[in-house]
Protein backbone atom coordinates (compact mmCIF):
# COMPACT_ATOMS: atom_id res chain seq x y z
CA UNK A 1 0.00 0.00 0.00
CA UNK A 2 1.34 3.26 -0.81
CA UNK A 3 0.98 4.66 2.81
CA UNK A 4 2.51 1.53 4.82
CA UNK A 5 5.83 3.94 5.16
CA UNK A 6 3.97 5.78 7.79
CA UNK A 7 3.91 3.31 10.89
CA UNK A 8 7.25 2.98 10.83
CA UNK A 9 7.67 6.70 10.66
CA UNK A 10 5.21 7.22 13.29
CA UNK A 11 6.88 4.46 15.56
CA UNK A 12 10.55 6.58 14.63
CA UNK A 13 9.07 9.23 15.78
CA UNK A 14 7.44 8.05 19.09
CA UNK A 15 10.84 5.95 19.74
CA UNK A 16 12.57 9.89 19.91
CA UNK A 17 9.96 11.05 22.56
CA UNK A 18 8.77 13.51 19.26
CA UNK A 19 5.67 11.96 18.86
CA UNK A 20 2.19 14.08 20.15
CA UNK A 21 -1.91 13.41 20.90
CA UNK A 22 -4.31 16.04 20.66
CA UNK A 23 -4.70 17.53 24.35
CA UNK A 24 -8.26 18.96 26.15
CA UNK A 25 -7.99 22.29 27.92
CA UNK A 26 -7.88 21.62 31.40
CA UNK A 27 -12.13 22.01 33.00
CA UNK A 28 -13.97 20.54 35.74
CA UNK A 29 -12.56 17.27 37.25
CA UNK A 30 -10.77 14.52 36.10
CA UNK A 31 -9.61 10.91 37.62
CA UNK A 32 -6.24 10.49 38.80
CA UNK A 33 -5.54 7.20 40.56
CA UNK A 34 -9.19 5.99 41.10
CA UNK A 35 -9.63 9.49 42.32
CA UNK A 36 -11.88 12.44 41.77
CA UNK A 37 -8.83 15.41 41.28
CA UNK A 38 -9.69 19.25 39.92
CA UNK A 39 -8.43 19.26 36.02
CA UNK A 40 -4.80 20.50 35.92
CA UNK A 41 -4.57 24.26 35.80
CA UNK A 42 -3.43 25.00 31.84
CA UNK A 43 0.05 26.60 31.81
CA UNK A 44 0.25 25.52 27.95
CA UNK A 45 -1.59 28.42 26.09
CA UNK A 46 -1.69 31.71 25.43
CA UNK A 47 -4.58 33.22 27.09
CA UNK A 48 -1.70 36.05 28.82
CA UNK A 49 -4.93 38.38 29.91
CA UNK A 50 -7.17 35.96 31.30
CA UNK A 51 -9.87 36.68 28.87
CA UNK A 52 -10.67 33.04 27.41
CA UNK A 53 -14.30 31.88 28.91
CA UNK A 54 -14.43 36.06 30.23
CA UNK A 55 -18.33 36.69 29.55
CA UNK A 56 -18.05 39.84 28.13
CA UNK A 57 -16.64 38.45 24.86
CA UNK A 58 -19.01 35.65 25.17
CA UNK A 59 -21.64 37.76 25.36
CA UNK A 60 -20.76 39.72 22.11
CA UNK A 61 -20.07 37.01 19.81
CA UNK A 62 -23.58 35.53 20.90
CA UNK A 63 -25.31 39.23 19.89
CA UNK A 64 -23.22 38.58 16.29
CA UNK A 65 -24.55 35.19 15.53
CA UNK A 66 -27.87 36.62 14.63
CA UNK A 67 -25.50 38.50 11.75
CA UNK A 68 -25.16 36.24 8.99
CA UNK A 69 -22.40 33.97 8.82
CA UNK A 70 -19.26 34.04 6.56
CA UNK A 71 -20.69 34.01 3.14
CA UNK A 72 -17.51 33.36 0.86
CA UNK A 73 -13.88 35.43 0.90
CA UNK A 74 -12.97 38.73 1.93
CA UNK A 75 -12.20 39.69 -1.45
CA UNK A 76 -15.78 37.65 -3.09
CA UNK A 77 -18.62 39.09 -0.76
CA UNK A 78 -17.57 37.82 2.74
CA UNK A 79 -16.62 40.95 4.03
CA UNK A 80 -19.75 42.09 6.22
CA UNK A 81 -20.04 44.89 8.64
CA UNK A 82 -18.47 43.33 11.48
CA UNK A 83 -15.15 42.73 9.43
CA UNK A 84 -15.04 46.46 8.85
CA UNK A 85 -15.82 47.25 12.20
CA UNK A 86 -12.74 45.44 13.54
CA UNK A 87 -10.78 46.39 11.04
CA UNK A 88 -11.27 50.05 11.59
CA UNK A 89 -10.80 49.13 15.25
CA UNK A 90 -7.63 47.36 14.82
CA UNK A 91 -5.84 50.58 12.79
CA UNK A 92 -7.38 52.88 15.40
CA UNK A 93 -5.43 50.84 18.38
CA UNK A 94 -2.45 50.53 16.58
CA UNK A 95 -2.63 53.96 15.39
CA UNK A 96 -2.17 53.19 11.64
CA UNK A 97 -4.20 54.10 8.70
CA UNK A 98 -5.54 50.35 8.10
CA UNK A 99 -5.88 47.05 8.61
CA UNK A 100 -6.57 43.73 7.18
CA UNK A 101 -7.96 40.69 8.93
CA UNK A 102 -6.82 37.04 7.93
CA UNK A 103 -8.66 33.90 8.94
CA UNK A 104 -5.16 33.03 11.47
CA UNK A 105 -2.08 34.35 12.20
CA UNK A 106 -0.34 31.98 10.39
CA UNK A 107 -2.35 33.05 7.21
CA UNK A 108 -1.40 36.28 7.98
CA UNK A 109 2.72 35.36 7.96
CA UNK A 110 2.40 33.42 4.76
CA UNK A 111 0.24 35.50 3.19
CA UNK A 112 1.77 38.70 3.84
CA UNK A 113 5.40 37.66 2.94
CA UNK A 114 4.28 36.07 -0.09
CA UNK A 115 2.61 39.03 -1.34
CA UNK A 116 5.53 41.54 -0.52
CA UNK A 117 8.85 39.38 -2.17
CA UNK A 118 9.09 37.16 -4.66
CA UNK A 119 11.73 35.86 -7.43
CA UNK A 120 14.13 38.51 -7.75
CA UNK A 121 13.79 39.52 -4.43
CA UNK A 122 16.10 38.60 -0.93
CA UNK A 123 14.36 37.47 2.19
CA UNK A 124 16.06 38.18 6.04
CA UNK A 125 14.98 35.76 8.58
CA UNK A 126 15.98 35.01 12.55
CA UNK A 127 16.70 31.66 12.79
CA UNK A 128 14.17 31.44 15.71
CA UNK A 129 11.47 32.45 13.90
CA UNK A 130 8.01 30.87 14.15
CA UNK A 131 7.22 28.28 11.64
CA UNK A 132 4.86 30.88 10.19
CA UNK A 133 7.29 32.98 9.04
CA UNK A 134 9.93 30.37 7.83
CA UNK A 135 6.91 29.13 5.82
CA UNK A 136 6.04 31.93 4.52
CA UNK A 137 9.84 33.13 3.84
CA UNK A 138 10.14 29.66 2.06
CA UNK A 139 7.24 29.60 0.00
CA UNK A 140 7.46 33.08 -1.30
CA UNK A 141 10.32 32.24 -3.76
CA UNK A 142 12.44 34.71 -2.50
CA UNK A 143 15.93 34.08 -1.74
CA UNK A 144 15.72 33.34 1.53
CA UNK A 145 19.19 34.08 3.94
CA UNK A 146 18.88 33.57 7.89
CA UNK A 147 20.88 35.31 10.30
CA UNK A 148 21.64 33.84 13.56
CA UNK A 149 19.10 34.56 16.43
CA UNK A 150 19.14 38.71 17.24
CA UNK A 151 22.15 38.90 15.39
CA UNK A 152 21.52 42.36 14.32
CA UNK A 153 24.94 43.24 12.81
CA UNK A 154 24.57 39.69 10.78
CA UNK A 155 21.37 40.89 9.27
CA UNK A 156 22.79 44.48 8.74
CA UNK A 157 25.58 42.68 6.71
CA UNK A 158 23.34 40.66 4.90
CA UNK A 159 21.30 43.32 4.08
CA UNK A 160 24.03 45.46 2.44
CA UNK A 161 25.46 42.56 0.56
CA UNK A 162 22.18 41.82 -1.07
CA UNK A 163 21.64 46.01 -1.56
CA UNK A 164 21.17 44.92 -5.59
CA UNK A 165 18.59 43.41 -5.46
CA UNK A 166 14.92 44.28 -6.40
CA UNK A 167 13.29 44.35 -2.66
CA UNK A 168 14.59 43.10 0.56
CA UNK A 169 12.34 42.05 3.75
CA UNK A 170 13.44 41.21 6.84
CA UNK A 171 11.32 39.08 9.12
CA UNK A 172 11.29 38.61 12.97
CA UNK A 173 8.85 37.54 15.86
CA UNK A 174 8.97 40.49 18.63
CA UNK A 175 8.25 38.45 21.67
CA UNK A 176 9.66 34.73 20.14
CA UNK A 177 7.32 32.38 21.06
CA UNK A 178 9.78 29.10 22.68
CA UNK A 179 12.10 31.53 24.06
CA UNK A 180 10.26 34.04 25.27
CA UNK A 181 12.75 36.76 24.57
CA UNK A 182 12.61 40.31 22.58
CA UNK A 183 13.73 41.22 19.29
CA UNK A 184 16.31 44.34 18.90
CA UNK A 185 13.58 46.18 16.96
CA UNK A 186 14.42 49.22 17.49
CA UNK A 187 18.21 48.25 15.86
CA UNK A 188 16.50 46.21 13.21
CA UNK A 189 14.46 49.29 12.58
CA UNK A 190 17.02 51.31 11.70
CA UNK A 191 19.25 48.53 9.74
CA UNK A 192 16.77 48.51 7.53
CA UNK A 193 15.80 52.37 6.94
CA UNK A 194 19.47 52.79 6.16
CA UNK A 195 19.19 49.76 4.04
CA UNK A 196 15.60 50.74 1.93
CA UNK A 197 14.70 47.44 3.53
CA UNK A 198 10.99 46.35 4.54
CA UNK A 199 10.50 45.31 8.14
CA UNK A 200 7.75 42.76 9.27
CA UNK A 201 7.30 42.16 12.52
CA UNK A 202 5.13 39.85 14.41
CA UNK A 203 3.64 40.96 16.97
CA UNK A 204 1.66 37.50 17.90
CA UNK A 205 2.76 37.28 21.59
CA UNK A 206 3.34 40.74 22.77
CA UNK A 207 -0.18 41.97 21.61
CA UNK A 208 -1.91 43.09 24.51
CA UNK A 209 0.93 42.39 26.99
CA UNK A 210 4.00 45.10 26.13
CA UNK A 211 3.72 48.73 25.76
CA UNK A 212 1.77 51.04 27.72
CA UNK A 213 -1.41 50.67 25.54
CA UNK A 214 -0.97 46.87 25.00
CA UNK A 215 0.03 47.39 21.54
CA UNK A 216 3.33 45.15 21.59
CA UNK A 217 6.88 45.77 21.31
CA UNK A 218 6.42 48.72 17.86
CA UNK A 219 4.49 51.05 20.13
CA UNK A 220 8.08 52.17 21.27
CA UNK A 221 8.70 52.70 17.14
CA UNK A 222 5.66 54.84 17.08
CA UNK A 223 6.54 57.64 14.52
CA UNK A 224 9.54 56.08 12.77
CA UNK A 225 7.66 53.16 11.61
CA UNK A 226 7.11 53.70 8.55
CA UNK A 227 8.79 50.99 6.67
CA UNK A 228 7.41 48.51 9.44
CA UNK A 229 4.80 45.89 8.55
CA UNK A 230 2.70 44.74 11.92
CA UNK A 231 1.57 41.73 11.67
CA UNK A 232 -0.96 40.44 14.86
CA UNK A 233 -3.25 37.69 16.28
CA UNK A 234 -6.52 37.90 17.79
CA UNK A 235 -6.12 34.09 19.21
CA UNK A 236 -3.79 34.96 22.03
CA UNK A 237 -3.69 38.08 24.36
CA UNK A 238 -7.51 38.57 23.00
CA UNK A 239 -8.32 35.17 23.41
CA UNK A 240 -10.26 34.39 20.00
CA UNK A 241 -9.71 33.79 16.22
CA UNK A 242 -7.91 35.38 13.05
CA UNK A 243 -5.28 37.38 12.41
CA UNK A 244 -4.37 41.00 11.06
CA UNK A 245 -1.96 43.48 9.30
CA UNK A 246 -1.59 47.18 9.85
CA UNK A 247 0.27 49.74 7.86
CA UNK A 248 -0.67 52.10 5.40
CA UNK A 249 -3.98 52.27 3.04
CA UNK A 250 -1.76 51.21 0.41
CA UNK A 251 0.11 48.61 1.97
CA UNK A 252 -3.65 47.02 2.74
CA UNK A 253 -4.88 47.69 -0.40
CA UNK A 254 -2.11 45.82 -2.36
CA UNK A 255 -2.25 42.49 0.07
CA UNK A 256 -6.22 42.63 -0.35
CA UNK A 257 -5.70 42.05 -3.70
CA UNK A 258 -2.20 39.98 -3.46
CA UNK A 259 -1.89 38.00 -0.55
CA UNK A 260 -3.28 34.84 -1.64
CA UNK A 261 -3.89 32.98 2.05
CA UNK A 262 -6.77 35.91 2.22
CA UNK A 263 -7.91 36.33 -1.35
CA UNK A 264 -8.59 31.65 -0.94
CA UNK A 265 -9.99 31.89 2.46
CA UNK A 266 -13.60 31.98 4.11
CA UNK A 267 -13.78 35.03 6.10
CA UNK A 268 -13.76 35.53 9.95
CA UNK A 269 -17.03 34.62 11.29
CA UNK A 270 -19.47 37.66 12.81
CA UNK A 271 -19.01 36.35 15.87
CA UNK A 272 -15.30 36.05 15.85
CA UNK A 273 -14.78 39.43 14.97
CA UNK A 274 -17.44 40.64 17.97
CA UNK A 275 -15.72 38.71 20.20
CA UNK A 276 -12.19 40.54 19.15
CA UNK A 277 -13.90 44.08 19.02
CA UNK A 278 -14.63 43.10 22.92
CA UNK A 279 -11.15 42.07 23.98
CA UNK A 280 -9.75 44.95 22.33
CA UNK A 281 -12.39 47.30 24.59
CA UNK A 282 -10.67 45.35 27.60
CA UNK A 283 -7.24 45.79 27.10
CA UNK A 284 -7.94 49.44 26.62
CA UNK A 285 -9.98 49.80 29.73
CA UNK A 286 -7.76 47.21 32.12
CA UNK A 287 -4.36 47.82 31.81
CA UNK A 288 -4.06 45.84 35.14
CA UNK A 289 -4.12 42.89 33.68
CA UNK A 290 -0.67 43.21 31.67
CA UNK A 291 0.60 44.84 34.64
CA UNK A 292 -0.37 41.91 36.84
CA UNK A 293 0.54 39.44 34.39
CA UNK A 294 4.08 40.99 34.48
CA UNK A 295 4.61 40.80 38.72
CA UNK A 296 3.61 37.03 37.93
CA UNK A 297 6.25 36.34 35.10
CA UNK A 298 8.74 37.95 37.35
CA UNK A 299 7.97 36.04 40.85
CA UNK A 300 8.20 32.76 38.74
CA UNK A 301 11.56 33.25 37.68
CA UNK A 302 12.92 34.90 40.62
CA UNK A 303 11.60 32.20 42.66
CA UNK A 304 12.93 28.98 40.43
CA UNK A 305 16.33 31.33 40.20
CA UNK A 306 16.38 30.93 43.83
CA UNK A 307 15.33 27.26 43.12
CA UNK A 308 18.59 26.75 41.24
CA UNK A 309 16.09 26.13 38.47
CA UNK A 310 17.19 28.63 35.44
CA UNK A 311 14.92 29.99 33.09
CA UNK A 312 14.94 32.02 29.85
CA UNK A 313 13.42 34.67 28.26
CA UNK A 314 12.45 38.57 29.10
CA UNK A 315 12.22 38.86 32.74
CA UNK A 316 8.37 40.23 32.07
CA UNK A 317 7.68 37.51 29.01
CA UNK A 318 4.70 35.32 30.34
CA UNK A 319 6.50 32.72 28.65
CA UNK A 320 8.71 30.82 30.49
CA UNK A 321 11.12 28.29 29.37
CA UNK A 322 13.26 26.02 31.22
CA UNK A 323 15.57 24.44 28.83
CA UNK A 324 16.13 20.06 30.44
CA UNK A 325 18.25 19.08 26.73
CA UNK A 326 16.62 15.56 26.64
CA UNK A 327 13.43 14.81 25.29
CA UNK A 328 12.18 11.61 27.27
CA UNK A 329 13.30 14.01 30.59
CA UNK A 330 11.19 16.48 29.41
CA UNK A 331 8.21 14.28 28.72
CA UNK A 332 8.78 12.63 32.45
CA UNK A 333 8.15 15.96 33.91
CA UNK A 334 5.69 17.14 32.04
CA UNK A 335 3.64 13.94 33.29
CA UNK A 336 4.70 14.35 36.76
CA UNK A 337 3.83 18.10 36.73
CA UNK A 338 0.21 17.34 35.57
CA UNK A 339 -0.43 14.35 38.29
CA UNK A 340 0.70 17.35 40.31
CA UNK A 341 -2.33 19.46 38.83
CA UNK A 342 0.06 21.87 36.33
CA UNK A 343 -0.48 21.22 32.99
CA UNK A 344 2.90 22.65 31.31
CA UNK A 345 3.71 22.05 27.63
CA UNK A 346 6.54 19.84 26.68
CA UNK A 347 7.99 21.05 23.66
CA UNK A 348 10.51 19.05 22.03
CA UNK A 349 12.00 19.12 18.29
CA UNK A 350 11.07 19.79 15.58
CA UNK A 351 10.06 22.87 17.31
CA UNK A 352 13.15 23.37 18.83
CA UNK A 353 16.18 22.51 18.43
CA UNK A 354 18.07 18.68 19.50
CA UNK A 355 19.50 19.11 22.73
CA UNK A 356 17.40 21.87 23.57
CA UNK A 357 13.69 19.86 24.82
CA UNK A 358 11.97 22.61 27.65
CA UNK A 359 9.01 23.27 29.85
CA UNK A 360 7.66 26.12 27.99
CA UNK A 361 5.56 27.51 31.05
CA UNK A 362 2.51 29.92 29.69
CA UNK A 363 1.32 32.58 32.18
CA UNK A 364 -2.08 34.04 32.24
CA UNK A 365 -3.42 37.06 33.96
CA UNK A 366 -6.23 34.71 35.61
CA UNK A 367 -3.06 33.17 37.73
CA UNK A 368 -2.89 34.40 41.17
CA UNK A 369 0.08 34.66 43.14
CA UNK A 370 -0.47 31.54 44.83
CA UNK A 371 -0.90 29.54 41.54
CA UNK A 372 2.66 30.71 40.90
CA UNK A 373 4.04 29.05 44.00
CA UNK A 374 1.98 25.76 43.47
CA UNK A 375 4.02 25.57 40.25
CA UNK A 376 7.01 26.66 41.53
CA UNK A 377 6.41 23.44 43.99
CA UNK A 378 5.58 21.06 41.49
CA UNK A 379 8.54 21.77 39.40
CA UNK A 380 10.71 21.57 42.06
CA UNK A 381 9.37 18.25 43.36
CA UNK A 382 9.08 16.88 39.84
CA UNK A 383 12.88 18.20 39.18
CA UNK A 384 14.02 16.04 41.80
CA UNK A 385 11.86 13.22 40.66
CA UNK A 386 13.40 13.57 37.24
CA UNK A 387 17.80 13.97 37.68
CA UNK A 388 19.47 14.03 34.40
Amino acid sequence: MALDWLDDALEERRQAACSRSPVRAAAGRRVVRGRWSPAPQLRAGNDYLGLAGDTRLQAAAVAAIESAGSRASMLVSGRGEWHARLEQRLAMFHHAEAALLFPTGYAANVGTIGALVGSGDVVLCDRLNHASLIDGCRLSGAKLRVYPHGDVADAARQLHATRDARRRLVVTDSVFSMDGDLAKLAELAEACRSERAMLLVDEAHATGVYGPGGRGLTEALQGHDTHIIKVGTLSKALAGQGGYVVGSQTLIDWLFNLARTQMFSTALTPAACASALAALDIVAAEPWRREHLRDLSRRLRSTLSHAGIETGGDLNSPIVPIVVGDADRVVALGKRLEDRGCLVATIRPPTVPRGTSRLRVSLSAAHSQADVDLLVQSIRASWDASPG
